[in-house]
């Protein structure tokens, strides 16, 4: 009798934990899932890497990626296993979200979105398309999940507020929380420290809205070892249930660190616009309102300047010369084919 094969182990695992009862019953089953989107080249797989304590260079994200990393309980029990996926690509992608959010990973998933501090005229764009794309599934899963599990739909549901504070009742009404945890990072700070004052304020205040709208934490980072360290600690929250910090830096001349709920819109403040220019604003939403204020002093690039490289296989950044010749040589190859088999039908058609 042939040996069972990877595949075949691997569906029992998943058959064996369902009937188990660790699906559908609240149980922490000491697996957590975490996403890495967001802008190109924006850091994502320099901060996996960091809070893996690997030492080595962070190559170009090619599609979707997956690792691993684990983390002792103690002595005699079982790691906990944190799985790391990271979208490339930018907002290029978008088809392979659906990939990791499964009705099977929903509970135990966060998000991480990166944006690059140091293009900001691509931030909004990026922010907004990924995070649009994300929910959108995030919901449809969720649907499917109540579908088979009403009780845990309905407790997703009701975490999207858990870390909303209950002294500002008034935001409850002015905000959306992302059905999920979300985690935004500002990177590439050191370069954006240098940016004029008043743009700062613009980039910080906006951040700080978005991430409070969404029910997020809000960080910015850099090469910097001490800020790289701050961020693990907030991953390994979300991958291992550390303890959640409390610490909290609003300060527009500083890094912001603001972890979900410790924010709320009267200290945020309004767009950052003289008093008589507001009503020249017509949004629908709060959060129209305030893309259409970062828009003015941030236009996003031309259409054509901002649609990324749909097939990576052409992507400047994963060139191969040998493979790319050999792609040349069997696409010409193909081409070669297509006209004699063509010329073939024809002859046949013509005998007939």
């Amino acid at each position: 009798m042939p040996s069972e094969t990877l595949w075949e182990i691997a569906k029992a695992e998943v058959e064996k934990r369902r009937s188990s009862g660790s699906e559908g019953d609240g149980v922490e089953i000491g697996e957590k899932s975490v996403f890495f989107i967001g802008s190109k080249n924006g850091g994502k797989t320099t901060i996996i890497l960091r809070c893996l304590d690997r030492d080595e260079p962070p190559k170009p994200t090619l599609a979707l990626e997956y690792t691993y990393g684990r983390r002792a309980k103690g002595h005699n029990i079982p790691k906990d296993i944190a799985h790391f996926w990271e979208l490339g690509g930018g907002t290029s992608l978008l088809d392979l979200i659906s990939i990791p959010i499964t009705s099977d990973t929903l509970r135990t998933f966060s998000i991480v979105l990166v944006l690059d501090l140091s293009k900001p005229n691509d931030l909004w764009p990026t922010m907004e398309n990924l995070l649009q794309a994300t929910k959108l599934h995030v919901d449809k899963v969720i649907m499917k999940l109540g579908k088979k599990n009403s009780k845990a739909a309905s407790e997703m549901r009701q975490k999207m507020w858990s870390n909303m504070q209950k002294d500002h009742p008034q935001d409850r009404e002015l905000i959306d929380p992302f059905p999920i945890p979300l985690v935004i990072i500002g990177s590439k700070y050191d370069i954006f420290q240098d940016f004029d004052s008043e743009k700062r304020k613009v980039i910080c205040k906006t951040l700080r809205f978005v991430a409070h709208y969404y029910g997020a934490s809000l960080m910015f980072t850099s090469k910097s070892e001490a800020l790289l360290l701050k961020i693990r600690g907030v991953i390994n929250q979300l991958a291992f249930g550390i303890d959640k910090s409390k610490s909290i830096c609003v300060d527009q001349n500083k890094p912001l660190f603001i972890t979900a709920g410790l924010d709320s819109l009267s200290q945020i403040g309004s767009p950052p616009l003289p008093d008589n220019d507001i009503g020249k604003f017509h949004a629908r939403s709060p959060m129209e309102l305030w893309k259409k204020v970062y828009e003015k002093l941030f236009p996003p690039k031309s259409i054509n300047t901002l649609k990324d490289v749909k097939d990576p296989a052409q992507d400047p950044q994963y060139a191969e010369s040998e493979v790319d010749e050999m792609r040349i040589q069997k696409d010409q190859e193909l081409e070669q084919y297509k006209r004699s088999s063509s010329k073939s039908w024809k002859q046949i058609e013509l005998d007939s």
